[in-house]
């Protein structure tokens, strides 16, 4: 009879640890779908798989090819961290919100989906074409340090023979 008893207090743990579960999931999902209708995006797309990637890679201006880069195992884990900080930086946040993202998700999506956060637009972007052109005004490392001489923006010479 002991058994018994054992098992109905297994089984109200379990049931009761899977609402826990669902409410989780239903909150972070209700916070993905707030982040992506801030960001001009469908917030349906946040419930599905795969195409949720697609339209945060959008958000945060970064290629498809990145979907690739995210289903790979090992790798994904990189590129999902580089994802969420993109994220967290398009919304006008810092690193160390990318980092409560990461170790508190249940606080911190929350927090940019209800928020007062704004989408500022894509940081990837901003961030690519910002370092791309040396004469950019932006550009914290100045004009190009080797100016005239650039021994790296000459033509291929060959050898003669």
């Amino acid at each position: 009879m002991e058994n018994s008893d054992y098992s109905a207090v297994g089984a109200g743990f379990g049931a009761g640890m899977f609402v826990v579960w669902l409410i989780i999931i239903v909150l972070i999902y209700g916070s993905l779908w707030k982040i992506f209708e801030k960001a001009g995006k469908p917030g349906w797309a946040a419930i599905i798989p795969i195409y949720n990637l697609i339209i945060l890679l959008e958000i945060v201006g970064k290629p498809m090819i990145w979907i690739l880069w995210l289903l790979i195992p090992c790798v994904n884990i990189v590129f999902a961290i580089w994802l969420m900080n993109l994220l967290s930086k398009s919304f006008g946040k810092s690193e160390g919100y990318t980092v409560g993202m990461i170790i508190l998700p249940i606080v911190f999506y929350p927090m940019l989906g209800f928020g007062s956060a704004r989408y500022l637009g894509p940081s990837a972007a901003e961030a690519n074409n910002g370092f791309k052109n040396f004469n950019n005004p932006n550009n914290p490392f100045g004009n190009n340090p080797f100016g005239a001489n650039d021994p790296f923006n000459k033509p291929p010479t060959t050898p003669d023979a």
